[in-house]
């Protein structure tokens, strides 16, 4: 039975591969930067404590999807925000133009002692400089409440 099944296998695996040819090899998507609306930061930080900051963004279209957040350090406690899209560019697909606020969820660990700044990428202004909504939180002293 081996005999005659190793072949077969063979066979098969073989026309399987040479038949899944792909005419087109450019991606049918891309990265995009999306406006942050608002952000729902806490009134202050715990020291050691994680955080789901819910950051609320505009969706421009059907075709573009969340993929996640970019944060990037740009001090001990300071954080450049933004909300990362993608964007399908299957010209067969039909797209909605309508535009959508969502909200996703930033988790956030407080790894210092002092004040954390955040500036969330809200869009680009008339002269294509980005454009920022900053929030300042500070560090709860111990036994005071955080919301």
């Amino acid at each position: 039975m081996k005999k005659v099944l190793m072949p077969f296998m063979l066979i098969v695996a073989c026309s399987w591969f040479v038949s899944c040819e792909v005419d087109d090899d450019s991606p049918n998507f891309y990265f995009t930067a999306l406006n942050t609306i608002e952000a729902d930061v806490p009134e202050s930080f715990e020291f050691g404590k994680t955080y789901d900051i819910e950051v609320t963004y505009q969706r421009p279209n059907g075709c573009t999807f969340f993929e996640g957040f970019d944060v990037v350090q740009t001090a001990e406690t300071g954080r450049d925000v933004v909300v990362v899209g993608s964007v399908l560019t299957d010209e067969d697909r039909a797209c909605t133009e309508a535009v959508e606020e969502v909200v996703a969820i930033l988790k956030f660990n407080v790894i210092y002692t002092k004040d954390y700044v955040f500036r969330f990428y809200a869009g680009d202004d008339d002269q294509g400089n980005a454009t920022y909504l900053e929030y300042s939180v500070p560090i709860a002293e111990e036994g005071a409440p955080t919301n």
